[in-house]
C-alpha cells in the first residue's frame, strides 16, 4: 500500500482518481486548492510515496507545488498532471523534479500503470516479501503467515504491518500512523490506532517474550527486529 497525495481542481475528477488508487489498495488524500495542500506537505513531507499534481489549482499551482517540494527536501516520485499537453509545459515539469507527465483527458487505466511505474521507481522498497522471526508478509499475495500458517488480519491491521517492516527503523508517531493509513477525512483517533495496533500483537506476538511492537512511551510505536 502506498501513501498518495492528490492536487486536483475539478473535484468529480480528485474523487474518481482517488476512488481508483484506493480500489488498487492505495490510501490517498486530495486536495482541490494547492496552499493547502502545501501545508499538508509541510507538514507530513515524510509520509507521501507518491505526489500527482494538476497544473492549474487555486492558490500555489502543480508547478509551485512540485519546486517547492524538492527545494524542501521531498523525495516522493512526482506525476504531473495538465490539460495543457505541450512540449514546452513538459520541459518545465521536469525541470522542476517532476517524474512523469500526463496530459487530460486521460484513461483511468493510463493513471494506475503509470503509477505502479512511479512507485517502483521510487523509495518504496521493491521488495515482495519480508520477514521477522517467524512472521513473513508477502506484499503481492497480500497474504501474512506466522510459522508457516497464514493469519488472517483486517485490512487496516496488514497496512499497519506492512508499514512497520517497510521502515524497521523508524518510530512512528500515532497521529503520523493515522496520516498514513487511514483517510483524513476519517473519525478515527489515537484510541483507534492503539486498538489496531493492540489486536495485531494478540495476533502476532509470542505467548512469552517481547511484542513484535514496542511502544516507545511519550514518542509512538516502533517494529521490533
Amino acid at each position: 500500500m502506498a501513501k498518495i497525495l492528490i492536487v486536483e481542481d475539478e473535484v468529480d475528477l480528485a474523487e474518481l482518481i482517488s476512488s481508483w488508487l484506493s480500489r488498487q489498495g492505495h490510501a490517498t488524500e486530495t486536495f482541490n486548492n494547492g496552499d493547502d495542500a502545501l501545508l499538508e506537505l509541510r507538514q507530513y513531507k515524510n509520509i507521501y510515496d507518491l505526489l500527482i499534481l494538476d497544473v492549474r489549482v487555486d492558490g500555489k499551482s502543480g508547478l509551485d507545488l512540485c519546486k517547492l517540494y524538492r527545494q524542501e527536501g521531498g523525495l516522493a516520485p512526482i506525476m504531473v498532471i495538465t490539460a495543457q499537453d505541450s512540449l514546452d509545459m513538459m520541459e518545465k515539469a521536469f525541470s522542476l523534479g517532476a517524474d512523469d507527465y500526463i496530459g487530460k483527458p486521460f484513461h483511468l487505466k493510463e493513471l494506475e500503470v503509470r503509477t505502479e511505474g512511479l512507485l517502483r521507481r521510487g523509495h518504496l522498497p521493491d521488495t515482495k516479501s519480508f520477514q521477522i522471526g517467524d512472521i513473513e508478509l508477502d506484499t503481492a499475495l497480500r497474504q501474512v503467515k506466522k510459522k508457516g500458517q497464514i493469519v488472517h488480519l483486517s485490512p487496516k491491521e496488514y497496512a499497519l504491518l506492512e508499514l512497520f517492516l517497510k521502515h524497521p527503523h523508524h518510530i512512528f508517531s500515532a497521529e503520523e500512523i493515522l496520516r498514513r493509513i487511514w483517510e483524513a477525512d476519517i473519525d478515527a483517533m489515537n484510541d483507534t490506532v492503539r486498538g489496531h495496533i493492540n489486536r495485531l500483537r494478540k495476533k502476532l506476538d509470542k505467548r512469552e517474550g517481547e511484542s513484535i511492537i514496542s511502544n516507545i512511551y511519550g514518542v509512538g510505536y516502533k517494529l521490533n527486529s
